[in-house]
């Protein structure tokens, strides 16, 4: 079972893919989203989100501000990133 993972800023989208694990901080706190999470929406503050691929292989984003969605298995997040 892996999650469906999006990563997009306003400009385009810069991450989507299948992934065991994705780590984000909000403003409740951090979070560790794995595969059968209960549906949330949370506000992101900025600092990193890590998305652990079903590879493997983990990928670090910067974001700065923006939101994060969970249902179902899929995990969308929307935010500003610096390059």
């Amino acid at each position: 079972m892996a999650l469906r993972v999006e990563v997009v800023t306003p400009e385009k989208r810069i991450f989507s893919g299948e992934a065991s694990m994705v780590r984000a901080r909000t403003l409740e706190g951090e979070l560790g989203i794995l595969p059968g999470h209960i549906s949330l929406l949370g506000v992101l503050v900025d600092g990193e989100v890590v998305v652990k691929e079903t590879n493997g292989q983990s990928t670090t984003f910067q974001i700065h501000g923006g939101f994060l969605s969970v249902n179902k298995d899929r995990v969308s997040i929307l935010g500003e990133a610096s390059d």
